[in-house]
């Protein structure tokens, strides 16, 4: 069978691609990608940024900008994985399924969705239900797209502009639904929790075996737990590992950005006084430390123990 053949039994069953089909694909699936960022980075407000602070904001804010660049690629991108497969899918199920073919077209993304869905939480561990459902809604638009231009006549270049009219529109209704949303509390800014020496007292837990047993009386035990080097190891060594056992204190925070945690010095050759800030939430708090760069570093983080 040659590839004529190939391309006329394709256009027979529907399910081959013009060029005009494949722009509004690629355009609309960019022109959803500034309003995306800009919504998750103000969602980000509501989560523990553990210290990085402006770094953080700062980082995202220069991400958000460089979007525009790179919207030809990742429209492409999301072409691929996302709307190609979905509009396959509903031209399929309208051919053997019946029924109107915007309704497959509106319902098709939440395949693809499901099957990227998955492989993140198995690499990443990325909450199944969130992902499916971001993922199938930056689906949605640009199926429906497929479906409205298929017959028609617009250029590539006619549905490019379009999009980017339509993408300004998208993010300044992202923006606004934001600022109404935080002003309103529906989304609101993360405070880390205010831990009390009862709730600090335990055992917690880190990384690679790390064990940290606090006291009531403020005596310590750590088993490999990271600190901060004496200053003959620093800059060579980031952090070392300490066995061994010593005091710590409630700390006000004033000296670390305005965390409040606990100062946690170990005896032997553990290196200075480590400041672990509180992190987390009253219901689940977290111990935490970052080893070099405030902005660059990844944090260590303790749990307390399960009972």
């Amino acid at each position: 069978m040659g590839w004529g053949n190939i391309r006329e039994r394709l256009s027979d069953s529907g399910l081959n691609w013009t060029s005009a089909e494949l722009s509004a694909a690629a355009a609309l699936s960019g022109a959803q990608v500034p309003a995306a960022v800009l919504l998750v980075w103000i969602e980000s407000f509501s989560r523990d940024d553990y210290g990085a602070g402006n770094g953080g904001a700062l980082g995202a804010l220069c991400l958000l900008v460089s979007v525009p660049l790179l919207l030809p690629v990742l429209g492409m991108a999301l072409t691929f994985v996302l709307t190609l497969p979905s509009v396959v899918l509903a031209r399929l199920a309208a051919r053997r399924l019946g029924g109107p073919s915007w309704l497959w077209h509106l319902v098709a993304p939440v395949a693809p969705a499901l099957v990227w869905g998955a492989v993140t939480a198995l690499l990443f561990s990325w909450p199944l239900t969130t992902t499916v459902g971001v993922l199938t809604a930056l689906g949605v638009l640009p199926t429906l797209g497929v479906a409205h231009v298929r017959g028609r006549t617009w250029r590539p270049w006619g549905v490019w502009w379009r999009a980017a009219l339509g993408s300004a529109g998208l993010f300044v209704l992202a923006f606004g639904g934001g600022v109404l949303a935080t002003e309103s509390g529906l989304i609101k800014q993360y405070e880390p929790p205010k831990l009390s020496t009862a709730r600090l007292v335990g055992e917690w837990h880190g990384p690679h075996g790390a064990v940290l047993r606090l006291g009531p009386d403020g005596h310590a035990e750590a088993a490999g737990l990271p600190a901060e080097p004496s200053g003959d190891d620093w800059p060579e060594k980031e952090f070392v590992r300490c066995d061994g056992t010593g005091t710590w204190a409630r700390e006000d925070g004033e000296s670390d950005g305005g965390r409040e945690g606990i100062g946690l010095r170990l005896k032997g050759d553990c290196g200075e006084e480590t400041h672990w800030s509180f992190g987390g939430s009253v219901d689940a708090p977290e111990l935490f430390v970052i080893f070099g760069e405030l902005d660059g570093g990844e944090p260590t983080i303790l749990r307390p123990a399960r009972s």
